[in-house]
C-alpha cells in the first residue's frame, strides 16, 4: 500500500481528500501545518506528499525548499488557490513535481497522483540473488539453493520491504506500515518473530546472519557482506 502524506489546514479539505484518496487505496495521513509536515516527511518514508501552499506555521514553499535541502525525494504534488504562473513556477523551482490549482476535481487529482507516482516508481530488479538465495520479485517466489523456499505472505512482505530499502535501516514501525498497513496495530514482538522464522529459513546460520542484521533498538537493515548481489 502506498503511502500519502496530505498537508492542509482546512480541515474539510483535509477530511475530503483522505476519503478520496483512501477509497484509491493509499494509506493516508494529514498534517495540519507546515512544521509538522516537514518532520513528519522528514522521518518517514512517504511515497508522496500533497501539500498546501498556504499553511500556518510554515508554508508549502517553505516546506518543499527545506524537504529538497534536506535530501528528501518524496515526490511532492502542491496544492494552491492561487492561479499566477510566478507561483507555479516557484513551487516547481523549489523540488515540486506538478501543481494543481484550487478547486480541483478529485479525479484530476487522482490522476496527477497516479502519474506522478508513475515517473518516481524505482526501476527494480525482476530477480535479485544473494548467496545461495534467489528472490524472483515478478513470480513472488524465493528460492535457495535451487530448492523453494515455503514462504508465508507476510514473510515475503517482510524480505521485499527489507530487500528494496538495502542498506538502509527499517524501523519496526516501518515494516509495520509497509507490511501490514499504515495504523495497524502490530507489536513490535510480532515483527520479531517473522524476521527470525525468515533468517531459519535462507541464512546459513540462522543465530549469526550476515543477510538480515538487527539494529539494536532502531529496528532491522539487509546487507550482503560479500558484496556479490546480482540484479536481472
Amino acid at each position: 500500500m502506498l503511502r500519502i502524506l496530505v498537508v492542509e489546514d482546512e480541515p474539510a479539505i483535509a477530511l475530503g481528500l483522505r476519503n478520496d484518496l483512501t477509497l484509491e487505496g493509499y494509506a493516508v495521513e494529514v498534517a495540519g501545518d507546515g512544521e509538522t509536515a516537514s518532520r513528519r516527511a522528514a522521518e518517514t518514508p512517504f511515497d508522496l506528499i500533497v501539500l498546501d501552499v498556504m499553511l500556518p506555521r510554515k508554508d508549502g514553499f517553505a516546506v518543499c525548499r527545506d524537504l529538497r535541502r534536506g535530501g528528501v525525494k518524496t515526490p511532492i504534488i502542491m496544492l494552491t488557490a492561487r492561479a499566477q504562473e510566478t507561483e507555479k513556477v516557484l513551487g516547481l523551482g523549489l523540488g515540486a513535481d506538478d501543481y494543481v490549482t484550487k478547486p480541483f476535481s478529485p479525479l484530476e487529482l487522482c490522476a496527477r497522483i497516479k502519474a506522478v507516482l508513475r515517473r518516481a516508481a524505482p526501476d527494480l530488479p525482476v530477480r535479485y540473488r544473494f548467496g545461495d538465495v534467489d528472490v524472483d520479485f515478478s513470480r513472488g517466489s524465493v528460492r535457495r539453493a535451487g530448492a523453494p523456499v515455503d514462504l508465508t505472505p507476510i514473510e515475503l512482505k517482510v524480505l521485499v520491504a527489507l530487500l528494496e530499502a538495502r542498506g538502509r535501516l527499517l524501523s519496526r514501525d516501518q515494516l509495520i506500515d509497509q507490511v501490514w498497513g499504515a495504523g495497524t496495530s502490530i507489536t513490535d514482538r510480532v515483527v520479531d518473530n517473522h524476521i527470525m522464522n525468515l533468517r531459519r529459513k535462507i541464512e546459513e546460520t540462522p543465530a549469526e546472519p550476515r543477510y538480515l542484521l538487527s539494529v539494536r533498538g532502531l529496528g532491522y537493515r539487509f546487507e550482503n557482506p560479500d558484496d556479490n548481489q546480482t540484479e536481472t
